[in-house]
C-alpha cells in the first residue's frame, strides 16, 4: 500500500535469462566426478538454461542416466572430451560453436587451451559484434575446513594462453553460509514425502520384514569384514542393500562369494545381504529415503545421504598424504557428530592411531537426531545452483 492509502500493484519479479552453460568434467571416480556434474546439468536445465556436457568418459550415465548421450534430456548436450579437443567433431565444427555465456571447470579440471582460443574473439553473423566472453567458473572440491569461507568467490586473473586476459573465479561447495552450498533439487521435499518405501523395495524383490534396513556404498574398508561380523551377530536382524560395483565385489570376496545366491557361511545369524542391480541417481536417492543407516562414499553421495536426512557413515576418499584426516575432522566438526559417530568415522576409514573395529550403538537415535537437525540447517541455506546463478548473473 502507498503512503495516500492507494494499493499498489505488486509485479512478479523478471525471469531470469536463459543462459548457454558448458560445463566440463573429467572421470576420475565415475560415481562422484560425472554424478555431481549430471546433478548440475539435470538442475540447469530443469530451470530453463541449456547446457553443454563435456566428459572424456560418460560411459557410467548409461545407469545413471537413461537416454542422457542419446539427448533424451530436454536442455542438455552430452559431447565427448577427446585429446586433441576437436579430434571427435565434424570439420569446422569447433570453430562454428555457439560461444557459452558461462564455461565451468569441474574439480580442477582445464579447459582445453584450443577450445578456448577457438570460442574467444567470435563475431555475431547479425551486427558484427564481439560475442563477450563467458563467466569462468573453477567448481572447486567439497570441503568443510576453514580455506573454503576465505577462498569461496576469489578471482583469479589468467595471465597467459589463449584465456589471458579472462578472469576465474573459484566457486566452492559448502556447508556453511559463507560458501557455495549444495546441489538440491527444488521439488526435493516433496518427491521425499511422496515417497513409497514399501513400493520401491518391493520393485527390487526386497520383502523387508521389521529388520534394520542399512546400505552400503563404499570403497574398500579396512574395517569391513570385522563390521560384517558384528552385524552377524548383533541382536538386531539386518538387512544390508550392498551397491553395484566395489561395494558388491569388497563383501563378496570378504565371504568368498562368486554370486548372490552363495549362502553367508555360519556365525551371521542376524545378516541378510541384497546385491543391488546398477541405480539411477533418482533410485539412489530412494535407497537412501529407505534405510535406517546409510554408508555413503565420495562427494555426491554424502550430499545425497545429507539431504536424505537419515543416519549414515561418510567413507571419505583416502589421499596418499594423510590429508582426508583432517578433511573428515573438519566435516564431523560441522555436523555435531556425538562421539559415538565420530569415532565409528574414525574407525571406518583408519584415521585414529588407536582405532579398532567400529561399533554400531545399540541406539541409534543420537545419530538420527544429528542427521536430521544437520538437515534442517542446510535447507534454510540457499542450494548451490541458485547461488551460482547468481554469481553468474553478477559478473556477467
Amino acid at each position: 500500500m502507498a503512503a495516500d492509502g492507494t494499493i499498489r500493484r505488486m509485479t512478479a519479479p523478471p525471469p531470469r535469462p536463459a543462459l548457454l552453460w558448458d560445463l566440463f568434467c573429467q572421470v576420475i571416480d565415475n560415481h562422484g566426478d560425472l554424478g555431481v556434474c549430471w546433478r548440475l546439468a539435470a538442475q540447469l536445465a530443469a530451470r530453463g538454461q541449456r547446457v553443454r556436457l563435456w566428459v572424456d568418459d560418460a560411459s557410467a550415465l548409461a545407469w545413471m542416466a537413461p537416454g542422457a548421450t542419446a539427448g533424451q534430456v530436454p536442455g542438455i548436450e552430452v559431447l565427448p572430451w577427446t585429446q586433441p579437443f576437436s579430434a571427435a567433431m565434424p570439420p569446422d565444427r569447433l570453430a562454428t560453436l555457439a560461444v557459452a555465456d558461462v564455461w565451468v571447470e569441474a574439480f580442477g579440471c582445464e579447459i582445453a587451451p584450443e577450445f578456448i582460443a577457438a570460442q574467444r574473439g567470435k563475431v555475431t553473423a547479425s551486427n558484427g559484434e564481439h560475442v563477450p566472453d563467458p563467466v569462468w567458473i573453477n567448481l572447486e572440491y567439497l570441503s568443510a575446513e576453514a580455506y573454503v569461507e576465505r577462498n569461496h568467490g576469489l578471482p583469479s586473473p589468467v595471465m597467459r594462453g589463449p584465456g589471458q586476459g579472462l578472469t576465474r573465479h573459484f566457486f566452492y561447495p559448502g556447508f556453511t553460509p559463507r560458501t557455495g552450498g549444495l546441489l538440491r533439487e527444488t521439488d526435493l521435499a516433496a518427491r521425499q514425502a511422496a515417497f513409497d518405501r514399501a513400493d520401491w523395495l518391493a520393485r527390487l524383490g526386497i520383502e523387508a520384514s521389521g529388520e534394520r534396513l542399512v546400505s552400503l556404498f563404499c570403497y574398500e574398508p579396512a574395517a569391513l569384514g570385522a563390521w560384517l561380523a558384528q552385524l552377524g551377530a548383533d541382536p538386531c536382524p539386518t538387512r544390508l542393500l550392498v551397491t553395484y560395483g566395489r561395494a558388491t565385489q569388497a563383501v563378496q570376496a570378504h565371504f568368498e562369494q562368486q554370486d548372490s545366491e552363495t549362502p553367508l557361511p555360519a556365525g551371521y545369524p542376524s545378516l541378510s545381504i541384497s546385491y543391488l542391480p546398477a541405480l539411477t541417481q533418482i533410485d539412489y536417492d530412494h535407497l537412501l529415503w529407505c534405510c535406517d543407516l546409510n554408508f555413503v562414499r565420495g562427494e555426491d553421495s554424502l550430499v545425497r545421504a545429507l539431504w536424505a536426512g537419515r543416519p549414515f557413515v561418510w567413507h571419505i576418499y583416502p589421499q596418499d598424504d594423510g590429508a582426508h584426516g583432517a578433511k573428515l575432522e573438519a566435516f564431523l566438526d560441522w555436523l555435531a557428530a556425538p562421539a559415538s559417530l565420530r569415532q565409528f568415522h574414525r574407525d571406518w576409514n583408519a584415521t585414529s592411531p588407536a582405532g579398532g573395529p567400529p561399533a554400531l550403538p545399540a541406539d541409534l537415535g543420537a545419530w538420527d537426531a544429528c542427521a536430521r537437525e544437520a538437515r534442517a540447517r542446510l535447507m534454510a541455506q540457499d542450494d548451490l545452483l541458485t547461488q551460482l546463478m547468481q554469481f553468474v548473473l553478477k559478473n556477467r
